[in-house]
């Protein structure tokens, strides 16, 4: 059997070239992620940079911390406030009557937008001997948000007990700006890197396994002659099982070696693209490699599981027969698995729209769900090849041939379409999606302010109205609020200045109440809060953590894209500054007052259009073009590694065709005409799979009360389908200029 699989091996390198370097790249890509996910898993300690000389820091509360019901007994929900609490008046000046304290410097504590130069001086000004201090409390509060102690870590805690936090070592770290950034900025990153993961597998799972599919097909007659000679069913299983094992260990180990040259270079491309910090680097842990290798030999061998169950059904007959029309292209089994992934993918799709029309609105949920409905539309791609095919109405033999020779050889179009429809798809659901939500948000930001002008921008300073105008400023902040017994949740939530300007402005999606009656005893809502009737009372708890308050609900709103409410008074926002001031009339004396506030003023139509062009960020762009740029390659592989096997077995058609009085030209346009015809098919149902999850995502958008803003990527999708068609016509085209010499 050994030596079978090798000789075999031999003979047909050409057919395993794709295969082998599909499952290599495959395999490269996925230790290549691996070692970048592994990056994000374990970040570099930074040092402490606020209050860096001190060996103790004493911070106010930063946690709201809330009992709920956990099953028959109860436990906590832990939430990080916008910024820490100030340290408490009593406990600062003990800590003042007995060691050195170090302030602030101004403008340093979190959330004030200083993350760099002078307000992150380490250690400004600190002072020695009991009592003294240093710098100057910033917060608005007139007290500091943290303190640095110069005093044993267990005095000090003996000190302070439950009054506040007590920092020591790297955890001073917590009280920089911006504590968390770190974390934060490899939120995305392991998105990124786990969406890609998960399309290599899935597209090299798919390719792998149509390529042996295809390549079980080309070999009916091989087969038929080994069954002849007295194999049987299962020994023929087994060599194809043990070709496909050959074949997934040498690419497997190729692609490991290529995850380790990929990961540096990788790591460089996501730090200039800016999807990661600049310290990000991969290091060498093993584990990657053996998930990258396992895998990659795990989809080899499942890949050829079902191709060799359909081998091993081949009898001795298939020898003696000669036929380029595909009888029975679809068997019952894919028949079964691709009307179950098509349903499955439909009714998941109509679920969401129906139960959370929101979750249509996030990359987890546009990127991966499509997947069920690709696949199973590429399954039963074979059914929808004949029909397509005979739609086209070319004059000339030419046109006839194409035309007839793709609709009998179901399983070669199909094969060439397959690929294309999952780029095609992807490009179309990926980019379609993303930008339609972006567009929306642009258009829903439009509509729902009367403004003239706008004025975006951290910390914005306060504007009086000039005579004739009206002016409204808010500012980002939050609100904490439990959801039931089991649950707190952290809404964040916008601060209104002036509540009769702000309702005079604002064209929010109303469902019920008056934006009028808003004052520091109430609170607008949306649809996703539990208690959001008019008149009912809202138990909250503010952004510093103070409370709980009992708020009335005076306005509901629908939910939109996601920044529909809620809405409370500065009263209720304690820390909050404005970065967004709103304002109509008053011709140049409104303009002037709003430059003189700080910020760039623009027309509400510039500010949306700002927006909408931030929510398409270049980063953003750059990580979905990832994604897109690893099915487009695998694409390009499928299609040549499928035309140049079929077309290299075309010799005995082609020479009948010369025979028959046709030229090297005709035939060239014959197999090159049938590769476009395979990619346009292949491209037509992938815009049939993008049109079915726009539309989803249109009506989910019109549940939300949100303005549907559907585009599709036309240039994308255009590029995605020239590619592929340009490598079709070269694919085929090469080995039948070679055969027809």
């Amino acid at each position: 059997m050994l030596t079978v699989v090798l000789s075999g091996l031999r003979a047909r390198w050409a057919s395993f070239v794709g295969g082998f370097v599909a499952l290599a790249l495959g395999v490269g890509l996925l230790a290549t992620m691996g070692l970048g996910l592994s990056a994000t898993f374990d970040p570099p300690e930074r040092s402490p940079q606020r209050f860096a000389s001190s060996p103790v820091v004493v911070q106010g509360q930063d946690r709201l911390t809330l009992d709920v019901r956990r099953g028959p007994g109860t436990g906590s929900v832990t939430h990080r406030l916008d910024r820490p609490q100030p340290v408490d008046r009593e406990l600062l000046r003990e800590l003042r009557a007995r060691w050195t304290v170090t302030l602030p410097k101004p403008g340093s504590e979190p959330g004030s937008g200083s993350e760099s130069g002078s307000g992150w001086e380490p250690g400004a000004g600190s002072g020695s001997g009991a009592g003294s201090e240093s710098g100057s409390a910033s917060p608005a509060s007139g007290r500091p948000d943290a303190v640095g102690v110069d005093a044993p870590a267990a005095e000090v805690r003996a000190l302070v007990g439950d009054r506040a936090r007590v920092l020591t070592g790297g955890e001073r770290r917590q009280a920089d700006p911006g504590p968390e950034r770190d974390a934060d900025a490899l939120v995305g990153l392991n998105a990124l890197l786990g969406t890609s993961g998960g399309v290599t597998a899935f597209v090299s799972v798919f390719v792998v396994a149509s390529t042996f599919a295809f390549a079980v097909a080309l070999r009916r007659r091989e087969f038929g002659l080994l069954r002849t000679a007295g194999a049987t069913p299962g020994q023929i299983r087994r060599l194809l099982l043990a070709e496909a094992t050959a074949l997934g260990v040498l690419a497997s180990g190729a692609g490991c070696a290529l995850g380790a040259l990929g990961a540096p270079l990788l790591a460089r491309t996501l730090v200039d693209g800016g999807l990661a910090p600049e310290w990000f680097t991969v290091g060498e842990p093993v584990w990657p490699f053996h998930v990258a290798f396992w895998t990659g030999l795990t989809v080899a061998v499942a890949g050829a599981v079902a191709a060799s169950r359909r081998a091993g059904r081949i009898g001795p007959t298939a020898a003696l027969r000669e036929s380029d029309v595909d009888a029975g292209a679809l068997p019952l089994g894919r028949a079964l698995l691709g009307t179950g992934l098509l349903l499955s993918g439909l009714g998941l799709l109509a679920w969401t729209c129906v139960t959370d029309p929101s979750a249509l609105l996030k990359r987890k949920t546009y990127t991966t769900l499509p997947m069920l409905l690709i696949t199973g539309v590429a399954l039963l791609s074979p059914l929808f090849v004949r029909p397509m095919a005979r739609l086209l109405r070319l004059r000339g033999a030419v046109g006839t041939l194409v035309r007839e020779n793709s609709a009998a050889s179901v399983r070669r179009t199909a094969a060439v379409a397959a690929p294309v429809l999952v780029t095609v798809a992807l490009a179309g659901t990926l980019f379609g999606s993303a930008t339609s939500i972006t567009r929306t948000k642009g258009v829903e930001a439009r509509e729902q302010t009367a403004a003239e002008y706008v004025v975006a921008g951290a910390n914005l300073r306060p504007v009086a109205a000039p005579p004739g105008s009206v002016v409204s400023a808010t500012g980002a902040t939050s609100v904490f609020v439990r959801d039931g017994a089991e649950a707190v949740v952290r809404y964040g939530a916008r601060a209104v200045d002036a509540p009769v300007a702000f309702a005079e402005l604002a064209r929010l999606p109303l469902v019920a109440g008056d934006l009028r009656d808003l004052d520091d005893r109430s609170i607008v809502v949306n649809e996703e809060f539990e208690r959001r009737r008019v008149g009912e009372s809202v138990e909250v708890w503010r952004a510093d953590g103070s409370g709980p308050v009992r708020l009335r609900v005076v306005a509901v709103l629908a939910p939109g894209t996601g920044d529909n409410g809620p809405y409370v008074t500065r009263a209720n926002a304690p820390g909050s500054a404005p970065d967004r001031i709103e304002a109509r009339g008053g011709g140049a004396a409104t303009v002037r007052a709003l430059e003189a506030g700080g910020g760039t003023v623009r027309t509400a139509d510039g500010w949306a259009d700002a927006e909408h062009r931030a929510g398409d960020s270049p980063q953003k762009r750059l990580g979905m073009l990832l994604v897109l740029g690893i099915a487009l390659v695998y694409t390009v592989i499928g299609l040549a590694n499928t035309l140049l096997m079929a077309t290299s077995v075309r010799g005995g058609e082609l020479s009948s065709l010369r025979l028959a009085g046709a030229t090297r030209a005709q035939i060239l346009r014959v197999v090159t005409g049938e590769a476009t015809l395979a990619v346009a098919i292949g491209t037509v149902l992938g815009l049939a799979v993008t049109a079915l999850v726009l539309g989803t995502l249109g009506v989910g958008l019109a549940a939300l009360s949100a303005p549907v803003a559907l585009a599709l990527p036309w240039a994308t999708v255009g590029a995605a389908a020239g590619v592929c068609a340009t490598v079709a016509v070269a694919a085929s085209a090469l080995p039948a200029w070679r055969l027809t010499r």
